[in-house]
């Protein structure tokens, strides 16, 4: 079962509310997304612990519902 870019970007948005967020599906097939992903609440955190962030805001759908998620977080200015 495929998610659409929309659902994706509303989870991330409900948890990440500054957040500027981009989603691409990268297949086109709905199975293969990448995220790129600015907020405050990165800031000062580690990439894995900012990829932890993400993922708990997916709720558990990564690996089930989600297939695959590349992702690029950082603080605003931090690019």
């Amino acid at each position: 079962m495929a998610m659409k870019c929309e659902e994706i970007e509303k989870l991330l948005k409900d948890h990440f509310c500054d957040a500027s967020i981009v989603i691409e599906d990268l297949a086109g097939d709905g199975d293969h997304y990448r995220a790129i992903i600015t907020s405050e609440s990165f800031r000062g955190k580690s990439r894995i612990e900012q990829h932890k962030m993400v993922y708990a805001a997916l709720q558990g759908k990564m690996g089930s519902t989600l297939h695959a998620l590349s992702l690029v977080t950082q603080a605003p200015g931090n690019n």
